[in-house]
This record gives C-alpha cells, sequence and structure tokens, in this order.
C-alpha cells in the first residue's frame, strides 16, 4: 500500500467516527489521495429538508462548557494536542491512567489520543491532583479540547 492509500485509509476511518459523532447527516464527502484533499458537507436541514434535531449527549457526558472559566484558583486543564479519540486505559479492560481525586506529577500519563492510527501519550504538564475528566473513554476529541482539570496539590 502506498503513502497515500495509507493517508486516505486513515482519513477515510477518522471521517467515519466523525460521521457518527456528528449532530447532522453527512451529505458529501470528497478525499483526494494525489495533493491531499478532504471535503466533508454536513447539512443541518436534514434529508427532509427539516432543521434535524440535535443529538442528546450521553448521560456520562457533560455539556460542553469552558472549564477554564470555572476553574478554582489554581487548577489548570490538560487539553487534546490533536483531534482523535481519547482512551482512559492501555487497552480495554485494564485500569484506567488515571481516576478522580489521583495526585499525577509532571509528565505523568493520564490517557492516550489515537490520531490516524497513531497512539499519542497525554501527559501531566505539572504535577496536581485529577479534579475533573472531562471526556469519557473512548470519545472523539477536537484539538484544544479540554480533558482532564488539575488542580494544585
Amino acid at each position: 500500500m502506498t503513502d497515500a492509500e495509507h493517508l486516505l485509509a486513515a482519513l477515510t476511518d477518522h471521517l467515519v467516527r466523525l460521521g457518527r459523532a456528528s449532530t447532522f447527516p453527512l451529505t458529501q464527502v470528497k478525499i483526494q489521495a494525489g495533493d491531499v484533499a478532504l471535503e466533508v458537507v454536513w447539512d443541518p436541514a436534514g434529508a427532509n429538508g427539516h432543521a434535524a434535531a440535535p443529538v442528546s449527549a450521553p448521560a456520562a457526558v457533560a455539556p460542553p462548557e469552558d472549564p477554564e472559566s470555572t476553574l478554582p484558583d489554581g487548577s489548570f486543564t490538560v487539553c487534546a494536542p490533536t483531534v482523535g479519540v481519547l482512551y482512559a486505559a492501555p487497552e480495554p479492560g485494564a485500569p484506567p491512567f488515571v481516576q478522580l481525586g489521583d495526585i499525577v506529577s509532571e509528565g505523568q500519563q493520564l490517557a492516550i489520543l489515537e490520531a490516524m492510527k497513531l497512539m499519542n501519550p497525554i501527559d501531566a504538564d505539572r504535577p496536581g491532583r485529577v479534579a475533573r475528566i472531562l471526556v469519557p473513554d473512548a470519545a472523539p476529541v477536537e484539538y484544544g479540547q479540554a480533558l482532564f482539570v488539575l488542580e494544585p496539590c
């Protein structure tokens, strides 16, 4: 398989995940391997011409908020360095890297972010106590999205 075919396969896989996570139906997809191009169109009117009702978030997922606006003094967020799928444990069935209340040191792994078949560790950039876990296991995340809130300890 050529590099372009690998890239095309990875983009297609990621696009399927984005489509599943979207509140609106995908209406058009264009992927081009030469000089790499990707075009995705979501239709907020839906296939029937009526506005699609937003999909409710699962009960375990809090509605989007700006965690920075509600942080206690000294607390900070750990954010996603890229788009991908967040995994709380090193493999299915294994205990999570961290749980609420855990004290972590600088550089300690908090989760794994899978992006285009690459597993990227998500590490604490400074020590703290895990105050909030903002994203559930195996959930898609966006670039810059807050994943964890750590408070000083």
